[in-house]
């Protein structure tokens, strides 16, 4: 028999089942949203390039943080700043590869998630798809603004063309390209509003990114037979953490590939070139 004293002195000791994830108010909410969120039983491969996803975002975010530390946004010294971090900073030839190889990266994943989405028929549901359309918007408007920073000949003139995209807006568009250049053709003030923004924008998208798996979560995610799991749950953890791994194990040997074997896979040999606006691309 247990003595009814010793049953008073325990009654906070927590219940069977009960873990300090689940007690800790902090810890609790990141433990409800990662470690034992239900999942349905029978999702594939496919669903872990949601994952991928945010590994590249954390890779694009340190990588371009310490790329910042070094570059100059100024249109007489950007290309050489470039060249400055290739060449002299330790290590920063893996650092710039692996920033320009991140942001392919990220499209590849990005691309895969979508048809993902548009194939199992996620886009049902609306918030979810309406906030991740909106971060797909935010990525190509990112990947621009970095892609013009190097201020290498496909630099400029990519600026140029996508730039004057604005002047067929009828009444206000070349107002609104003069305001985007701040003069009268791409120059120096136009380099430093597209780093300013390329700086920006990517805490705009964690923010979103945020509130896209918040609705995601709240619902559940779908599954590849598109029907109601939720009487099929298993949780994150261990059962997707594994499969979440392996992708990045994945995902990790074709970057490091990109960065350290061939860098310029995706990138273009014009862009070695400093950027000259009195001679234009031939393909441009």
């Amino acid at each position: 028999m247990v003595s009814s004293n010793y049953m008073d002195n325990n009654t906070n000791l927590p219940k069977k089942g009960v873990t300090w994830r689940s007690t800790n108010k902090l810890v609790k909410v990141m433990n409800n949203s990662f470690y034992d969120l239900p999942c349905p039983i029978n999702l594939n491969a496919w669903w872990s390039f949601g994952s991928m996803l945010g590994l590249s975002l954390v890779i694009q975010l340190i990588s371009g943080l310490l790329l910042s530390i070094h570059y100059t946004a100024h249109e007489s010294m950007a290309f050489d700043s470039v060249v400055h971090i290739m060449r002299n900073v330790e290590k920063g030839w893996m650092l710039r590869n692996a920033h320009a190889n991140g942001s392919s990266m990220f499209f590849i994943c990005i691309y895969a998630h979508i048809g993902r989405g548009l194939y199992y028929g996620s886009y049902m549901d609306k918030t979810v798809w309406f906030f991740g359309v909106h971060l797909f918007l935010l990525t190509m408007a990112e990947a621009f603004l970095g892609y013009t920073l190097p201020w290498g000949q496909m630099s400029y003139w990519g600026a140029t063309v996508i730039t004057n995209m604005l002047s067929v807006i009828p009444v206000v568009g070349e107002s609104m390209l003069r305001y985007v250049w701040g003069g009268w053709t791409v120059c120096n003030s136009t380099l430093k509003r597209f780093y300013t923004l390329h700086f920006l924008l990517p805490f705009v998208m964690v923010a979103f990114v945020f509130i896209h798996l918040f609705f995601l979560h709240e619902k559940g995610s779908n599954n590849p037979l598109g029907i109601d799991s939720s009487t099929m749950c298993v949780p994150f953890h261990p059962f997707y953490t594994v499969k979440d791994l392996f992708g990045y194990v994945c995902f990790m040997f074709f970057f490091m590939y990109l960065v350290c074997v061939d860098p310029e896979l995706l990138g273009n040999h014009l862009n070695y070139w400093p950027a000259n606006p009195m001679k234009t691309p031939i393909h441009v």
